[in-house]
């Protein structure tokens, strides 16, 4: 089992933000090759999106994804975004799979403390997402339940969309609220994530950015991911600086 996040957001402000490839991106005839192809440490964190043709209008991978994944992939974070409703009847069944990290949004259950309270318990790290045009007010009572947080910046379903950069507002609320309250959630973007927006996360205090067309769309996936992490570090050094 690959157990939760052996990473802090602490550790990720210090040593930079981080590059996720995501996998419904990937070929899915070639996604073991593919992985073996961007290689250590872009392997480092997988993003497994779960979608339910219900919650969001496509259907992708189901648990045996992740079991072949904890299988051949469990040295890193296995990250499963389940963007399904309602998710309560979803997590067992990918919790017996040895995830890191599970995450739900709030905008799919009633019940949200009760679900990531069940994920804690279970010995996973709980994590909370909300669509683009969700305010971040809805999960402000439950972020000292979660591990990490993910701000969709695209509308979910699809890959290959363009970046919304209207949720950044946002990412400076969540920075904003984990200050105050002295919370250590891990602060992750998912979508439109390209050498011409990771800068803008990563300025904006994004942790850990999830990226599927820029890596797996790529002729050199590895090369690709040491660009997008370079742009990124950057960018973030600079918002460094620009407050000293």
């Amino acid at each position: 089992m690959a157990g939760s996040l052996p990473v802090s957001a602490r550790v990720l402000r210090e040593s930079g933000p981080l590059i996720s490839p995501s996998l419904l991106a990937a070929d899915p005839l070639r996604i073991g090759a593919d992985l073996e192809r961007l290689g250590d440490p872009w392997i480092r964190w997988l993003h497994l999106d779960i979608m339910d043709g219900h919650f969001v209008p496509n259907l992708s991978y189901g648990p045996a994804l992740l079991r072949a994944l904890a299988r051949d992939f469990s040295g890193g974070v296995l990250d499963v975004h389940l963007m399904v409703e309602p998710p309560e009847r979803f997590i067992d069944a990918f919790l017996a799979e040895g995830p890191s990290v599970v995450t739900v949004h709030g905008e799919a259950t009633p019940h949200l403390h009760r679900v990531l309270q069940a994920l804690r318990q279970a010995g996973v790290s709980p994590g909370v997402s909300l669509n683009p045009g969700t305010p971040v007010e809805m999960i402000l009572p439950t972020l000292h339940l979660v591990d990490l947080v993910l701000v969709m910046s695209v509308n979910p379903g699809f890959g290959g969309q363009s970046f919304l950069p209207e949720v950044l507002p946002k990412v400076h609320a969540l920075v904003r609220e984990r200050e105050i309250r002295g919370l250590d959630f891990v602060i992750q973007i998912d979508g439109g994530m390209g050498e011409s927006t990771v800068g803008a996360a990563a300025a904006a205090g994004c942790d850990v950015l999830v990226a599927g067309s820029a890596l797996f769309g790529a002729s050199d996936l590895g090369k690709a991911a040491e660009t997008l992490h370079r742009v990124a570090q950057e960018a973030r050094v600079c918002t460094k600086k620009a407050f000293l």
